[in-house]
């Protein structure tokens, strides 16, 4: 019988689900999960006013979260991930351009300068096809998760006034990063050629598997509680792995098995590992990215990164 109660968010996917739905236990701890259908608005909640004790987070608002002491601390239970070549759209109507080619223009990016999927974009659009990122002007839709940050002198955000997915689709921004098909419409086209293919073969050839999310636990609890960090790891991990054994029997049909059943086809091993050791070249990746488009002052270690008790675990 869990004697704890603690608040919670995490979006409802199917390798979480059973968490939510207490499926799998944890513990002496009760996860009361709140409903954010807009999970990222719980970031932005934990951020700035500690309103959970564990709850989802991109992974670079942590790290920038982190920079600037905000108390709590990540496990390294991946909740997302994602292949990035296809997040880099323009203007169909526009015609197709180089990656350099962005040099000196004006590219949009979703929301803030710091979320994940622009962040790995960014580092894609550089380290594989040589785009010098200080020499683009990066127009974010919104503001930034953590307030206390300040981004670099060539990020410009939107205006009031502007619309930005409409000024990507209209090709009076070269480009735009992170965006939805939702929320360009059909006037667009990735900006990389065969995105799709370049991912799986990005995955295939330099071992790149973009973690998106991770979760977070308030430290005055990692530190009333030495059990919880393990605990809440063992609980996700196995709802995850109930998922995993599932979709490797063939038996999942969700909108995610097509991606994960080809990474896995690819890899030959869980599309969805948790844990640092199976996960080290993309954590040290995007901290890596997260230094370099000064997100961050100074690289972190893996180590620094994730709550005491969870170095050895992996599933």
């Amino acid at each position: 019988m869990a004697d704890i109660t603690l608040k919670a968010a995490t979006a409802t996917r199917p390798w979480t689900a059973a968490v939510k739905d207490g499926l799998v236990p944890t513990g002496r701890f009760a996860l009361e999960f709140e409903d954010v259908p807009v999970i990222i608005r719980a970031f932005r909640r934990m951020v700035r006013s500690l309103d959970f004790d564990v709850t989802e987070m991109a992974f670079t608002t942590y790290l920038c979260a982190r920079s600037f002491g905000k108390p709590f601390t990540a496990l390294p239970v991946f909740v997302t991930r994602g292949l990035h070549h296809g997040a880099i759209t323009r203007s169909a109507a526009a015609g197709p351009i180089e990656p350099r080619a962005l040099e000196g223009q004006r590219v949009g990016v979703n929301r803030g300068y710091t979320v994940t999927t622009g962040v790995w974009a960014r580092g894609i659009l550089a380290g594989q096809y040589g785009v010098d990122l200080s020499r683009v002007t990066w127009v974010p839709s919104g503001d930034e998760h953590v307030a206390e940050y300040q981004p670099p002198a060539n990020v410009q955000p939107a205006g009031p006034d502007e619309d930005v997915p409409a000024q990507v689709a209209g090709g009076e921004l070269a480009a735009g990063v992170g965006f939805t098909r939702e929320a360009l419409g059909p006037a667009v086209a990735p900006l990389l050629p065969d995105a799709e293919q370049a991912g799986y073969d990005a995955l295939r050839d330099r071992g790149l598997y973009p973690i998106n999310h991770l979760v977070v636990v308030k430290d005055e609890l990692l530190a009333a509680y030495p059990d919880l960090a393990p605990a809440l790891f063992a609980a996700y991990a196995e709802a995850k792995n109930r998922y995993v054994a599932r979709l490797a029997a063939g038996a999942i049909t969700d909108p995610d098995a097509a991606t994960l059943t080809r990474v896995m086809e690819i890899t030959g091993r869980d599309p969805l590992p948790y844990g640092i050791a199976p996960n080290r070249a993309m954590i040290d990746q995007l901290v890596r990215y997260a230094v370099s488009q000064q997100i961050i002052d100074k690289p972190v270690t893996a180590e620094e990164l994730f709550a005491p008790g969870t170095g050895d675990l992996v599933a």
